[in-house]
């Protein structure tokens, strides 16, 4: 009998002997997590960052430029790479502070949307704060630092759409900045979607200057122009060099044949060209051209600028003109200003947006100058100005490269007289002025005398615009070049 107490005793000894092994071996895993929730800056994660979405249905870019190789240590907001698009060059900028670990393309390379860029080592708690939040976010900021117009009626009444709550929509690499510098996100009007503050609205918030969509919403205001650069007259030496010379010079500036056939890869602003051409020529295009006198526009322009000078403002081209009659000779024929959207129908556009070529490093842009029908002169050569400026250095954004309702192609600039211009689907219209030249002319008199005359062609989609109709928009914009005063009668 007391044999076998002993061994229930032992037995009882062993079980809770095991049942405590087995309890402390479940207490350890909590002791562990415990210690690593206290030091989880310690510990490092890689985290994929993905090429986000950067707006306007673009699914692939090419890459142009890295600013980091693996090694380097980033912080948010720094400059990762630039990528250029069948629009526009966007720089990637970072959303981790880490170090960069690897490179998924080399330059020239093709990245898809949504596929790693690079691989960044990054602390865990930071990892998982960027994780919790929404990847729309994501595509958000993306857009956000490659587009700089967008409507802005929202951010103009100093309301927020979806901040229903009173909390402003931001990240929270954008919220860090903005309590970096003791800003309340309140009282940033957010530029993004459903109103949400974005990087830029809080540097140009501290930079004390108007967001993109208060300076959208004010356009009434005159721009300052920068003076136009004056060409300096030939030089005598110049002026004597001998034929010999000048073709000795000549030949010297062309370069040598290559030695060897070589492949050209078709991308980037040259593959939507391709793309655009292609299907532009499913349309038939019906061209008509004119003859344009100058003579009374060089005089307004020549007097104009000699007050903006004196006033110390800047030089008006005669591009901003164009394009203001062309805006005022709409109104007359809107089915111009329409897109073909479907065999049977037009969208007839209440805006008037209108591209301009722009001759680019990456080839040939058409950035709009939008809202043409709501800007003076003075406005038009301002915005002018900022889009060449941006094309030739490669800036354009994708907001400045879509919307356009008709086009004007100047091809004046680079030397041409005549051209056939060729429609940019969807629109349906399309114009291009030649140089402007010193023609003898008939006067009112009957006598000879020297005229400014410039070319003008305009092809229009034939399928839904008649021949008529053309002439009789380029007639009136003819006449508001011709008789400049006529401007005067459709100011504010």
């Amino acid at each position: 009998m007391l044999c076998m107490l002993n061994r229930q005793v032992l037995g009882l000894k062993s079980i809770h002997l095991a049942w405590f092994k087995r309890s402390f071996c479940k207490l350890k895993p909590l002791v562990c997590a415990s210690q690593l929730h206290t030091s989880s800056a310690l510990w490092k994660q890689l985290v994929q960052f993905r090429l986000s979405d950067i707006g306007e249905g673009i699914r692939q870019v090419t890459i142009k430029e890295w600013f980091v190789k693996p090694g380097d240590q980033v912080a948010q907001f720094d400059s990762i790479c630039e990528v250029q698009s069948d629009k526009a060059a966007v720089t990637i900028t970072s959303r981790y502070d880490g170090i960069i670990k690897k490179l998924y393309y080399d330059v020239d390379d093709t990245g898809h949307v949504g596929q790693p860029l690079v691989d960044i080592e990054v602390e865990e708690a930071e990892s998982e704060n960027s994780d919790s939040e929404d990847g729309s976010e994501d595509a958000e900021e993306a857009r956000a630092s490659s587009s700089t117009a967008r409507p802005a009626a929202t951010a103009a009444s100093g309301g927020r759409v979806g901040g229903g709550s009173g909390r402003a929509l931001a990240t929270p690499a954008v919220r860090r900045l903005a309590a970096e510098h003791r800003i309340d996100l309140s009282s940033v009007a957010g530029t993004g979607r459903d109103g949400r503050v974005l990087k830029e609205d809080i540097l140009a918030y501290i930079a004390g200057q108007p967001t993109a969509a208060s300076a959208s919403a004010s356009t009434a205001a005159p721009a300052t122009l920068p003076r136009a650069p004056v060409s300096a007259p030939a030089s005598p030496a110049a002026a004597t060099s001998t034929p010999a010379a000048a073709a000795a010079a000549a030949a010297a500036a062309i370069p040598a044949v290559a030695a060897e056939d070589r492949k050209a890869p078709i991308r980037g602003v040259q593959r939507a060209m391709f793309q655009s051409m292609t299907q532009a020529a499913q349309i038939p295009h019906f061209t008509y051209s004119d003859e344009v006198d100058l003579t009374r526009l060089f005089q307004w322009r020549k007097r104009l600028n000699q007050s903006l000078e004196v006033a110390g403002g800047g030089g008006l081209t005669f591009m901003p003109f164009f394009l203001k009659a062309m805006s005022l000779a709409l109104r007359e024929q809107p089915v111009l200003n329409a897109h073909l959207i479907e065999e049977d129908h037009l969208l007839i556009k209440a805006s008037h947006n209108i591209g301009v070529a722009v001759d680019s490093p990456s080839g040939l842009l058409v950035p709009c100058v939008h809202s043409v029908d709501q800007l003076s002169v003075l406005e038009i050569s301002d915005v002018l100005r900022g889009l060449v400026d941006a094309g030739r250095s490669g800036k354009l954004t994708p907001a400045q490269l879509t919307g356009g309702t008709i086009a004007l192609s100047n091809i004046g600039n680079i030397g041409g007289t005549y051209t056939k211009p060729v429609i940019q689907p969807p629109q349906v219209c399309i114009g291009a002025v030649g140089r402007a030249r010193p023609l003898p002319r008939f006067d009112s008199n009957g006598s000879v005398t020297a005229a400014q005359i410039m070319c003008v062609s305009w092809s229009a989609d034939h399928r839904v615009i008649d021949g008529a109709t053309v002439a009789r928009f380029s007639n009136r914009w003819k006449q508001m070049l011709e008789q400049p005063e006529h401007f005067l009668l459709y100011l504010k």
